[in-house]
This record gives C-alpha cells, sequence and structure tokens, in this order.
C-alpha cells in the first residue's frame, strides 16, 4: 500500500511524483545489437511504434529480432511524471508503465505485423500486472503515433478479443491511447537481455494466434 493506494491502481496527476525537468542519467549511442543509434530523428520513410507488454526486458528482444525493425529502446510513457528513475516507475507513483519504442521501415515489416507480434508476445487480458509480474507499470498498452495506427490498433484488438474469447479467456484488457511523451529508460536496461543473456525474462503469450489479415 502506497500512501492509502496499492501498485495496481494508478495514481491522480496530482498524486505522481513531480520528476525533472532533464533526463537524471546519459544513454549509449548505439544499440547494443543493431548498431543503429538508440535516440535521435526517425529516418525518412520510417515509422515509430510504442508498445507496453510487460517487463520490457523480454518485450525489446520480441521486437529487435523482426526483419524490418532498424532500432528499438525501452523507456516509459503513458504517466504523469516527466524524465522518471527505474525506482520512481517501480514505485507505482509515476503512473507510467514500461514501453518499447519501435523504429521500422514499413516496406519490410508494417505495423499490422508489429501488432500481431505484440499481442501473441503477452496475456492482453490480465489488467495491471504481466504473469508475475505485478504493478501499473506493467499494464498492456499501445501508444499510437496518429490516425492509421490507432485504426490498425482497435481493429486488431477487437479481432485478437474474438479468439482469445474462442479459447476460453477473458476481456482484453489493454488500454489503445495517443502517445503523448516517451522517457528513455536507464542504459543498463537497453537492449538487457542481449547483455545478460541468462536474465529476468517475464514475457510469455497465450498461445492464440492473432488474425493479422484483419488487423489492417
Amino acid at each position: 500500500m502506497i500512501f492509502g493506494r496499492t501498485k495496481t491502481e494508478l495514481p491522480s496527476a496530482d498524486q505522481a511524483l513531480p520528476g525533472r525537468a532533464t533526463r537524471p542519467f546519459a544513454l549509449p549511442a548505439e544499440h547494443h545489437v543493431l548498431g543503429t543509434p538508440l535516440e535521435g530523428s526517425v529516418p525518412d520513410s520510417f515509422e515509430a511504434a510504442v508498445f507496453g507488454m510487460g517487463c520490457f526486458w523480454g518485450a525489446e528482444r520480441v521486437f529487435w529480432e523482426l526483419p524490418g525493425v532498424w532500432s528499438t529502446s525501452v523507456g516509459y510513457a503513458a504517466g504523469a511524471t516527466p524524465h522518471p528513475t527505474y525506482e520512481e516507475v517501480c514505485s507505482g507513483r509515476t503512473g507510467h508503465t514500461e514501453v518499447v519504442r519501435v523504429v521500422f521501415d514499413p516496406s519490410k515489416v508494417t505495423y499490422p505485423e508489429l501488432l500481431k507480434r505484440f499481442w501473441e508476445g503477452h496475456n492482453p487480458t490480465q489488467g495491471m500486472r504481466q504473469g508475475n509480474d505485478v504493478g501499473t507499470q506493467y499494464r498492456s498498452v499501445v501508444l499510437t503515433t496518429g490516425d492509421d495506427q490507432a485504426r490498425a490498433a482497435e481493429e486488431s484488438r477487437s479481432a485478437y478479443g474474438e479468439e482469445l474469447g474462442r479459447s476460453g479467456y477473458g476481456d482484453i484488457t489493454t488500454s489503445i491511447l495517443p502517445l503523448s511523451e516517451y522517457f528513455y529508460a536507464e542504459g543498463y536496461h537497453q537492449q538487457y537481455l542481449a547483455k545478460n543473456p541468462a536474465g529476468y525474462c517475464g514475457i510469455g503469450g497465450t498461445g492464440v494466434s492473432c488474425p493479422i489479415g484483419l488487423a489492417s
């Protein structure tokens, strides 16, 4: 219990930690696996997508392995605290969830194909947790960067919800929201499982296939 709340209850904006004006840590210049820039502008003709699906260590690997993905990073989003630290996010008092930012070439991998990997890579029916990881920072979210992404995400959620229901799962709890701001996580979190191959990965899917043909 944190100031009368549990870690599965989102804080209001006035309850959230104040954060800070700038990022309190440095980042590596390059992606540890792909060798591409970790931050900076999205290259011309490329797009960015942001997903939250539980512990971001395993979630990031789900995407950097896809052909057509140019770069990935992990960070915090959908909360109220600017430039939070990992410890602050873990407190449940920022409103942020752990997310993966994926920069991709849509001529090689489409946004619906990323959505398919997102839905199948975790259990989106669990609310404020993912497996044994419990708290608001582990909730399932799709943070969109435009109308096309929002429409594709909504259509895929509806289609996958039907498939999950036929397999005995409950309702999808995933939020689909416009991306407001993305804050990078600390350098040691970036590509964590590439640097620590035996590290913890709490990501696990339902085994139910997402009908990607309907997520267009």
